[in-house]
């Protein structure tokens, strides 16, 4: 049965998936970048960005895991484009250039209408107004029977969790502390909306935590 999932999740010690003051240059806040130092030295993430090498370790195994099966995507906006409010042209197509990541249906939450835009690699961006409930009926309608991934950013996956609408999280906590920025589980309930931890595995740059809905 097709799970909504959220993986390769990165957050600080202290809880923050990103930093403070999120823009083009900073895309994840400053100081965000610093927390994915676990995945950026792996041989996915390398294949990612078009090079060879990388880590092939137990770092690398999570990031491998977090593409089987993904059949759409789910996205805020943040992780779509700095800007806010109206869209101020059509020229900028997400963060990644011609050729993104997710090579499938991808579903953009949003408050502003924008025309579908087809990408290199299978994947083809579409424009949510009407909500996460609507964006998540979509993705399963694309997705085919596979697996939705929710990939961020903080928002997206609180508006989610707030409503159990999440089946299994894999988080990636990297030991390095952020002080201010956007906080995944403030003032949310994980035992009341049905969460517990069902595993984890640390490694040097991060200690992997797994949670499910009993």
């Amino acid at each position: 049965m097709s799970k909504l999932r959220v993986n390769a999740f990165t957050l600080s010690l202290d809880g923050y998936g990103a930093g403070p003051d999120q823009s083009l240059a900073n895309p994840l806040g400053v100081g965000g970048e610093n927390l994915h130092k676990w995945m950026t030295k792996t041989r996915s993430f390398y294949q990612m960005i078009g090079k060879e090498g990388g880590t092939t370790d137990t770092d690398d195994d999570f990031a491998v895991r977090s593409f089987e099966n993904v059949g759409a995507w789910i996205l805020g906006r943040n992780m779509f484009a700095p800007s806010r409010g109206p869209w101020p042209d059509d020229n900028w197509k997400g963060w990644w250039g011609p050729n993104p990541p997710y090579h499938v249906p991808t579903f953009i939450l949003t408050h502003h209408k924008r025309a579908p835009i087809e990408m290199e690699g299978g994947t083809t961006f579409y424009f949510v107004t009407d909500g996460i409930h609507s964006a998540l009926e979509q993705a399963k309608a694309a997705a085919g029977g596979r697996d939705v991934r929710v990939g961020g950013g903080v928002s997206t996956i609180r508006q989610y969790l707030q409503e159990s609408l999440i089946d299994e999280m894999h988080l990636a906590v990297s030991p390095l502390l952020l002080g201010s920025g956007e906080h995944l589980f403030a003032g949310l309930d994980m035992l009341k909306l049905g969460y517990r931890c069902t595993g984890q595995v640390a490694t040097a740059d991060a200690t992997h935590v797994m949670i499910g809905r009993v």
